[in-house]
């Protein structure tokens, strides 16, 4: 079997479907679905899954567990996966009709360990595409010759990766905390032997009211740097942080500037927006002088300034005209 799709599940029940949909009509037959419902409370996640699995017992297996975040019910899912690779798909998302035989084309070229790919986002009536690769195209990477790498999206449902990069390495996610890619997905790609960054667009995530990063706490935002923090040690203790150190600096300006953001957007006054430029301050004090500073656009250097002058009105006033600016768009 050449793909092992895990699907964790819980309280998504009107989304379920239109994610089952997708992944149910690829044009690809060489792979097996595995829903993990994570302790679901809504009282439909559960028997939802076992009629998919009653209804498609060659494609379908559905694992129940009590709740443990969205890291553990990953986990779950590769220990129980028969594919040679795995395809992390959230069950509020959907994917292209051809996800899978693109991919497949791609596996039959190289066999590398993972394969990196474009998204959408999806709001509302409105899709829009998420950054383009930085990273060169097409061609078997590694992390040691292009650090660049550590700064493409680390979500994990934008790649898939060989079953083997996890057991080879004992690299799992963390259960119960956010940013749970952050945590791992620079593990994955510090041990992987051979990347392919793709140009397909073939996940579309969707912005929900509800979801994590929509979450009103706030204050859960300082967990990326808990993230960071584990990837900054974890290279340390491999030995390579200093081989890694500008990609890992503005790893960390570029998601703390991330999270400040989605603060600062809940509450402009909130205490805990100096955390996170602190964090960077402290363990990549010369930050200022990375050379890879340069892939911030414009908009992104202006808000690093904003919120090392600490002007966090006018970043709130920033970030809401850039959002009022892509509605406009979005609706003409």
């Amino acid at each position: 079997m050449l793909f092992s799709v895990v699907v964790p599940v819980y309280n998504v029940a009107d989304y379920l479907p239109k994610c089952m949909n997708s992944l149910l009509g690829q044009d690809f037959d060489d792979f097996e679905i595995i829903l993990v419902d994570d302790g679901a409370t809504d009282g439909k996640c559960p028997a939802l899954c076992d009629q998919y699995a009653a209804k498609c017992p060659e494609r379908v297996r559905t694992i129940h567990q009590a709740n443990g975040g969205l890291g553990a019910a990953r986990n779950t899912g590769l220990e129980a996966a028969k594919g040679e690779y795995l395809f992390f798909v959230d069950s509020d998302d959907y994917i292209a009709p051809e996800a899978l035989s693109s991919l497949a084309r791609e596996i039959h070229k190289t066999r590398a360990d993972m394969y990196v790919f474009g998204f959408w986002y999806v709001e509302g009536e409105e899709i829009r595409p998420g950054e383009p690769p930085k990273a060169p195209l097409g061609q078997p990477l590694t992390l040691r010759a292009c650090p660049e790498l550590l700064l493409e999206p680390p979500m994990a449902w934008a790649r898939i990766y060989r079953k083997e990069l996890f057991f080879d390495t004992g690299i799992r996610y963390p259960a119960r905390v956010w940013y749970e890619d952050l945590h791992t997905t620079p593990k994955c790609l510090y041990q992987a032997r051979q990347i392919v960054v793709l140009p397909q667009m073939l996940y579309f995530y969707l912005l929900r009211e509800g979801s994590i990063m929509h979450s009103s706490n706030y204050r859960r935002n300082l967990e990326i740097l808990d993230a960071l923090e584990a990837v900054r040690c974890y290279f340390a203790d491999v030995g390579k942080l200093s081989q890694y150190y500008d990609a890992l600096s503005c790893l960390a300006v570029e998601h703390t500037m991330l999270a400040a953001q989605r603060v600062l957007m809940a509450d402009p006054k909130a205490d805990i927006l100096p955390d996170f430029l602190g964090y960077v301050q402290k363990h990549f004090p010369d930050y200022r002088k990375n050379p890879m500073l340069s892939r911030l656009g414009r908009k992104k250097r202006i808000a690093l300034r904003l919120l090392e002058w600490k002007q966090y009105r006018l970043l709130y006033s920033l970030f809401t005209m850039q959002r009022r600016r892509r509605e406009k768009n979005g609706r003409s």
